[in-house]
């Protein structure tokens, strides 16, 4: 089913994140370069992403800002992990994320630190 007959933003996360809402618009974000974190498909990853998506809409966000931040935070708390994560891991890396986040700092700078 589409997202324009659903009514609905669809989020499908891959190797590659495409977040469409029911206007039509639906950003692409690879996974590569700096972006890629493969040991995100983990089981119970996408549930995690689910959560933190349903806490912004919590918090008042629009479904496709909502969406869109919990994917954008959802790797780089992978990111943060690397390899070997599991999924209750990732909720853990976000206090950390965000603090880089607000003081705008690579995960590379923020280990150095």
């Amino acid at each position: 089913m589409c997202t324009l007959a659903a009514g609905r933003v669809v989020l499908f996360k891959g190797a590659d994140t495409v977040i469409a809402d029911p206007s039509g618009r639906a950003p692409i974000n690879s996974a590569h370069y700096e972006r890629a974190a493969p040991w995100l498909a983990t089981a119970d990853s996408g549930d995690v992403l689910a959560g933190m998506i349903t806490g912004l809409l919590a918090r008042g966000l629009d479904p496709m800002s909502a969406a869109e931040s919990a994917a954008w935070l959802h790797v780089e708390a992978g990111r943060t992990l690397g390899p070997g994560l599991i999924a209750e891991d990732i909720p853990e890396a976000l206090p950390d994320v965000l603090k880089r986040v607000l003081h705008w700092t690579s995960p590379s700078t923020a280990k150095d630190a």
